[in-house]
């Protein structure tokens, strides 16, 4: 049980690395020169994994959950119809719900490890 309590701070770290690896290989796909700027989103999670770093950890727990906020936002926003949405926004809408709650409950989880634990 204490090793799997070692590595579940390296979780949310994992989490946005796959992201942005999707994110990559989906537009890499599509237009492949412009994708490679992506990458460069990765590299504060992969420096987390490698060296970490207290402030480091706790601006990118904060960075992102305001971002997961702000989409968590639009989707109270289309709940209350408040703005009127296109379809093609509703479907955007639809199969990202999963992926922002995902970032919100792991952003969380970086700004908790960067308050509980010392790297």
């Amino acid at each position: 049980m204490h090793t799997l309590n070692k590595y579940t701070k390296f979780i949310p770290y994992l989490y946005f690395l796959s992201v942005i690896v999707y994110w990559f290989t989906t537009i890499n796909r599509i237009d492949s020169i412009s994708a490679y700027p992506i990458l460069l989103f990765g590299a504060p999670f992969l420096w987390q994994l490698i060296k970490p770093s207290r402030k480091l950890n706790f601006s990118l727990g904060i960075i992102f959950s305001c971002l997961s906020s702000y989409l968590i936002l639009a989707y109270l926003f289309d709940l209350l119809h408040i703005i009127h949405w296109t379809e093609t926004s509703k479907k955007l809408l639809f199969y990202g719900g999963l992926l922002v709650v995902g970032n919100f409950v792991m952003s969380l989880w970086i700004i908790r490890n960067s308050i509980r634990r010392v790297f």
